[in-house]
């Protein structure tokens, strides 16, 4: 009887580890995907202890012995693939980061064994504000604010435009306070009560605010970031780009959608978003007759030579709820045009790519960011 327990657990674990290979299927959640990417460096251990278990109990059947240390032998392989794959990328990363976005990457290690175990950042306590009554920011302030204020990064949301809030991920923002910057997290309204231009409304008023009150909030109201994950990554670069804002100094978006009529091209109900629902609650249906709206919503349609800011682009190949594909145009364009801008694209990598920092996604992403807001806010 164990023996059977120990070779259908080595089946369920090699099923997890190959989410690290392939998309995760519709009827599976996606976020197993993300626990197999950006843990799987100590999940490796649980097909280890399976296979060792096995072997020790292997009196009597061989065949099915062999066939469970296999499948153990080949997870352990999967589950440690993105650590190896983020090793490579990291070979690479600080010279494209020279020549993609100038200046000098940070002089830490791009990704290493030890950042696994990194202490997280001390949590700052964050300043509840109002930009309007339906309009909430939560402001987090650094210590030490230099003269002429901190630069500030505006982070937006994910949610597929009709969910979420500014308080996803926090962690992530107490990350970019200990890296100096001020962070404005901010709610937006939702669709489908509000669909397009109100998030871009929300997002610029929120800038202008920022602005207003730039001495109050200890910041530099001349350098500013937009960042994004997701639905936020289009609500960000949409904005970024369209303002020809002097003080936006770039903008970052992760796994999202900038060219909208092809979003639309490629959405389907049975997908894992149901994008089609989605497409209808934000920009009114499709593009047919509503092709200002589609337009001013796509980043893509926006890009400038020397107008458009730099930008960071983050973005799992194997994504299932935003297609890599969305990245991949926007960066072709932004070659077209010259803009300086990084495109970081990790093989093993779904959605919420930056929720483990200290995963092979996390510590990747955290380079390519720290790097990307000193080149951009520099004074």
């Amino acid at each position: 009887m164990h023996r059977i327990l120990f070779l259908t657990l080595a089946f369920l674990l090699l099923g997890l580890a190959s989410l690290t290979t392939v998309r995760v299927p519709v009827v599976v959640n996606w976020r197993f995907a993300l626990l197999a990417g950006e843990f799987g460096h100590g999940l490796w251990l649980l097909p280890a202890a399976t296979g060792l278990a096995a072997y020790l109990m292997r009196a009597g059947h061989p065949g099915m012995t062999l066939a469970t240390l296999g499948l153990c032998a080949t997870a352990i392989v999967l589950f440690l693939k993105p650590a190896f794959q983020a090793a490579a990328i990291a070979r690479q990363l600080p010279e494209r980061m020279r020549v993609q976005l100038g200046g000098e990457p940070p002089a830490r290690a791009p990704f290493s064994l030890a950042g696994f175990f990194e202490r997280v950042p001390a949590a700052v306590p964050v300043r509840p504000l109002q930009v309007r009554a339906d309009l909430p920011m939560d402001f987090y302030r650094p210590a030490g604010v230099p003269p002429g204020g901190a630069p500030c990064v505006v982070v937006i949301h994910g949610g597929g435009w009709d969910s979420g809030d500014r308080h996803q991920l926090p962690g992530f923002n107490h990350w970019l306070v200990a890296q100096g910057y001020a962070v404005a997290a901010i709610s937006y309204r939702l669709a489908p009560g509000h669909p397009w231009p109100a998030q871009r409304d929300d997002t610029l008023a929120a800038i202008a605010y920022l602005k207003a009150n730039a001495t109050s909030l200890g910041l530099d109201p001349t350098r500013i970031v937009l960042l994004g994950r997701s639905a936020g990554g289009q609500i960000a670069a949409a904005v970024g780009y369209a303002a020809e804002d002097p003080a936006i100094r770039g903008v970052v978006a992760m796994y999202a959608p900038f060219d909208m009529r092809f979003v639309w091209s490629i959405s389907r109900d049975d997908d894992a978003l149901n994008s089609l629902k989605l497409m209808r609650q934000y920009l009114g249906g499709p593009p047919e007759g509503r092709e200002t709206v589609y337009d001013t919503a796509s980043a893509q349609l926006h890009v400038r030579r020397g107008r458009t800011p730099p930008t960071l682009l983050v973005h799992g190949v194997i994504d299932t709820l935003v297609w890599h594909r969305h990245s991949e145009r926007l960066a072709a364009r932004l070659a077209e045009e010259a803009v300086p801008h990084l495109f970081l694209s990790l093989p093993w990598a779904v959605h919420a790519v930056e929720f483990n920092l200290r995963g092979p996604s996390g510590q990747l992403t955290a380079y390519a960011l720290e790097g990307f807001l000193a080149r951009v806010t520099a004074p």
